[in-house]
C-alpha cells in the first residue's frame, strides 16, 4: 500500500486523534456498548470509523451493533465533508452531509469538550433473514453526548434556578454543587446542546449486510441483487415479496437490467473513449506473463503494446481484441452475435448507467456493474475501492504503477 500512499490514495482524508480525543472517542464506544480501544493515537474518517481500531478489533464493522445497528461518532468538527471510507450503506455519506448541514454549528460547539454518538435507528433491532433489508425505510437518526452533558445542563439551570430562590443565595452546598458543577463541565447554561432526532429516507442502496446486497426498488419491478451464493440461496425461497432476486454473477442479472432500463451499452461509442483504453489495458495486462519490459512501459508505449499484443497466444489476443473484431465483422454482417466474439467479462465491463438515471442512481449502478465485472482501473477505485485495495496488493509493482498513473491522471 505504501505505493498508494505516497500517490495519496489510500485514504489519505483521516483526522488523527490523539489526547483528550482519544478519551472522548472511547467514551463513545463504551456508551454505544462497545469496548474501548487500547490504541494512543489513531485515525477516523467523516463517520468516526477508525482503520486502525478496525484492525486491533479484527473487526471492519466494530461501530455495529449487528449488521442492523450501525453506528457513527461524531468528535471533531474537521470530520465536516470528509470521505466515508467503508460505508456499511451507500447512503452512509448523504446521512453525514445531512447531519451536519442541520447540526454543523452546534457540533462545533459541543466538540470543543465533548463527543457525540450517532445511533442509526431504521426500526429493525436484528436481521434474521436476507430480505429483511427491504425493510429499510426511514432511519431515525438519533444523538447521545458522552457524560450525558445534556442533562448535566438541565442540572446546572435546576441549580442556579433553586440558587436565585428565596435565600438560597446564602447555602453553601448549592455554592459548592454549582462551583463543582462549573469545574467538572464549564458553564453550560448557555450553550445549546440539543441535537434534535433527524429523518432520513432511503430509497435504492448498496448494503454490506448479508455478505453484500444491492436493492433497487425505484425502477419497473424491485430487484436484489446478492453478492453472496449462501444468501442468495435462502434468500430465492421467501416467497414473502413480490422481487426479483439475482446472484450478482448471473448472466441474466445482466439482461434484467437493460430490460429495466437501469443499464445500456454501445460498443461503437464505448471504443472511442478513455474508460474503453483502460478495460482493454487492464485485459491485456492479464495475459502478460513474464515480460522482458516494465508492464507500465507496456502498456503506455504503443509500440511495445504491439508487440506484445502479437506475442500473445491467439485465444488470448482475441479476446483483448474482442469488440474491435465484433464491430469489424458486423461492418460486413450482421449474422454476428456479442456472445459468439466478444468475451463475456469484457462485455460486461463496457455497460453503464442508463443516461435517464439521476445522479445519485448512477453511481449505484456503477458500483454495482464494477462488482459485476471490474475491469476499468479508475471506477474500480472509485466505487469499491476495499476490493481495490486487495487486489492491488498482488499485482506486479510495475503494473501498479501503470494503475496510480491511470487514477492519479484523473482525479
Amino acid at each position: 500500500m505504501d505505493k498508494l500512499k505516497q500517490a495519496n490514495l489510500y485514504r489519505s482524508e483521516l483526522i488523527p486523534v490523539s489526547g483528550k480525543l482519544v478519551e472522548r472517542y472511547n467514551k463513545c464506544l463504551v456508551k454505544l456498548g462497545f469496548i474501548e480501544t487500547k490504541l494512543k493515537t489513531f485515525s477516523i474518517d467523516g463517520i468516526g470509523w477508525s482503520p486502525e481500531i478496525a484492525e486491533e478489533k479484527e473487526n471492519n464493522s466494530y461501530l455495529n451493533n449487528g449488521e442492523a445497528n450501525p453506528h457513527g461518532i461524531i468528535i471533531s468538527p474537521l470530520q465536516k465533508g470528509k470521505p466515508v471510507y467503508l460505508p456499511f450503506h451507500t447512503f452512509d455519506r448523504d446521512i453525514m452531509k445531512f447531519v451536519f448541514k442541520i447540526h454543523g454549528e452546534k457540533i462545533k460547539d459541543i466538540t470543543r469538550d465533548s463527543a457525540i454518538c450517532l445511533d442509526f435507528d431504521q426500526g429493525i433491532d436484528a436481521f434474521y433473514e436476507p430480505l429483511d433489508v427491504l425493510k429499510y425505510n426511514n432511519i431515525a437518526i438519533h444523538f447521545h453526548l458522552i457524560d450525558n452533558l445534556d442533562k448535566i445542563k438541565d442540572e446546572q439551570l435546576k441549580l442556579v434556578e433553586t440558587f436565585n430562590r428565596d435565600n438560597n443565595f446564602i447555602d453553601e452546598t448549592i455554592h459548592k454543587k454549582l462551583l463543582d458543577s462549573a469545574k467538572s463541565y464549564g458553564d453550560l447554561r448557555n450553550r445549546d446542546l440539543n441535537l434534535h432526532e433527524l429523518q432520513f429516507t432511503t430509497d435504492s442502496f448498496y448494503t454490506r449486510a448479508f455478505g453484500g446486497v444491492y436493492i433497487l426498488r425505484d425502477f419497473i419491478t424491485p430487484i436484489v441483487v446478492f453478492e453472496d451464493e449462501k444468501w442468495y440461496k435462502e434468500a430465492i425461497k421467501d416467497t414473502n415479496y413480490e422481487v426479483l432476486i439475482y446472484h450478482i454473477q448471473q448472466p441474466e442479472l445482466m439482461d434484467k437490467l437493460r430490460d429495466h432500463v437501469i443499464i445500456e451499452y454501445d460498443l461503437e461509442k464505448v471504443v472511442k473513449t478513455k474508460r474503453y483504453e483502460r478495460i482493454k489495458k487492464f485485459e491485456m495486462a492479464q495475459y502478460l506473463n513474464k515480460p522482458q519490459h516494465p508492464i507500465k512501459d507496456i502498456l503506455n508505449d504503443p509500440i511495445l503494446y504491439k508487440s506484445y499484443l502479437n506475442k500473445l497466444d491467439i485465444e488470448s489476443r482475441k479476446k483483448v481484441m474482442s469488440v474491435e473484431r465484433y464491430l469489424e465483422k458486423l461492418e460486413t454482417s450482421n449474422q454476428f452475435k456479442i456472445a459468439d466474439i466478444v468475451d463475456l467479462k469484457l462485455f460486461e465491463a463496457l455497460h453503464q448507467p442508463h443516461s435517464s438515471l439521476d445522479a445519485k442512481h448512477q453511481d449505484l449502478i456503477w458500483k454495482l456493474l464494477v462488482n459485476v465485472s471490474a475491469k476499468d482501473v479508475l471506477f474500480w477505485y472509485w466505487y469499491d475501492k476495499e476490493a481495490f485495495y486487495s487486489s492491488f496488493k498482488t499485482w506486479d509493482d510495475s503494473f501498479k504503477d501503470w494503475v496510480i498513473e491511470t487514477i492519479s491522471n484523473n482525479i
